[in-house]
């Protein structure tokens, strides 16, 4: 893979430390920005699972047009050393979770860093003095940029490329993030399934009890803000009660469905009703990384061609459960349950269709055992675990 050519670029300001060759400086321009967003092709260059993301899409996400930064602030800074891009890092404060949580508790994301305890050190010393400047007396992480998005450092799994909208790391991340005084908040399971799944008799007893009450359908095309309006809907009553959960505002659950419209494949949606009302709903999508694993970033000249093609024509043999929910009222009863296997098993029934050969379903809470649990009654295995760290400052 060929490494992008930044290194050329040399930090504008001078944020070096006392008696060393680094450097950390605040990005504040379109260069730095650029820096900050291909840093991640050195520190990869000789790993073969890491796959490079589409960079129109990270200069998007960073973009001030996003519509987290309504309710959010940020700030970036790069890691230089002898005048070479060796380490990242950004700090959020999200009002949306402060006027939920009203706990101060401040984000650091985006961690990408050489293995160097010097680089780390400086880069999380920087981020945690903006957040206490900004009243934070927490910090949390790595969330890129919230919980609603990418998140979570992977500590485990590293042999297997990660899903579209999922993290990789360098096995050193995580030591380093904890000689910075951080420390295990909650780990989020990522679980695969491959093949058919085989229910057990709790299922078939579940579904027959409930049956004639719940209904399921797929995403209707020529209904789809409908629909979509439905499932985050219920995605949002479905996570309130769940560790650290932030709603989705209306302009960032647009942003999220036009970013994905092209994937979305109508099979792969189940809603289900119970007594004619939307209760519960799973969306799977065709995983992107396997799409863009070989497109350096980069859209042109014949990025979107590839992806056109694989997507229209060779479609990809995994997928990725993204977002899945049961409205809180059905939780933790049989009902709730039932709804859950149902969903599931329209996704599956639908992935077989499409010939699709392994699903992540993920990300899932370590301590939500009614849903590992129902997964694990499917034959679905654990094999990615990603871990939130957490500080006080």
């Amino acid at each position: 893979m060929k490494e992008p050519d930044f290194r050329k670029s040399s930090p504008k300001k001078n944020g070096q430390l006392s008696g060393s060759s680094l450097q950390i400086v605040k990005v504040e321009d379109r260069q730095a920005r650029n820096t900050f967003i291909r840093l991640p092709w050195s520190l990869y260059s000789n790993d073969p699972m890491w796959v490079p993301p589409l960079l129109l899409e990270r200069r998007m996400h960073l973009s001030p047009k996003n519509p987290y930064f309504e309710h959010a602030t940020c700030c970036l800074w790069v890691a230089y050393r002898d005048g070479n891009p060796v380490g990242r890092i950004s700090a959020q404060v999200d009002q949306m979770h402060l006027e939920r949580y009203k706990d101060a508790t401040g984000f650091f994301g985006m961690l990408e860093a050489e293995d160097n305890s010097e680089t780390f050190q400086a880069l999380f010393n920087t981020a945690e003095s903006w957040l206490r400047s900004q009243g934070m007396v927490c910090s949390r992480g790595p969330f890129n940029l919230s919980i609603n998005q990418e998140c979570g450092l992977l500590v485990a799994g590293f042999d297997t490329p990660p899903s579209m909208m999922m993290g990789h790391a360098l096995p050193y991340y995580a030591e380093r993030i904890e000689q910075c005084g951080y420390s295990k908040e909650k780990d989020l399971l990522a679980y695969i399934v491959e093949g058919d799944i085989e229910y057990s008799a709790t299922r078939k007893m579940l579904l027959k009890r409930a049956k004639g009450r719940i209904h399921t359908r797929p995403l209707r095309k020529k209904h789809f803000q409908e629909d979509l309006d439905i499932i985050f809907s219920i995605f949002n009553d479905a996570w309130s009660d769940n560790w650290g959960f932030v709603p989705f505002s209306p302009k960032e659950l647009k942003h999220l469905a036009d970013d994905l419209k092209l994937l979305i494949n109508d099979k792969l949606v189940s809603i289900a009703e119970v007594d004619g009302e939307p209760a519960a709903f799973i969306v799977a999508l065709p995983n992107l990384n396997e799409v863009i694993w070989d497109c350096n970033g980069k859209l042109l000249p014949f990025g979107w061609l590839k992806i056109l093609w694989r997507l229209k024509v060779k479609y990809p043999e995994t997928a990725r459960v993204m977002l899945m929910g049961v409205l809180n009222k059905y939780q933790n009863s049989p009902l709730g349950a039932a709804l859950a296997y149902e969903v599931i098993g329209d996704a599956q029934k639908a992935v077989i269709k499409c010939g699709i050969k392994k699903v992540e379903l993920s990300w899932i809470l370590e301590d939500n055992m009614a849903m590992r649990n129902i997964i694990r009654d499917g034959g679905a295995r654990e094999y990615k675990t990603y871990r939130i760290f957490q500080k006080g400052l």
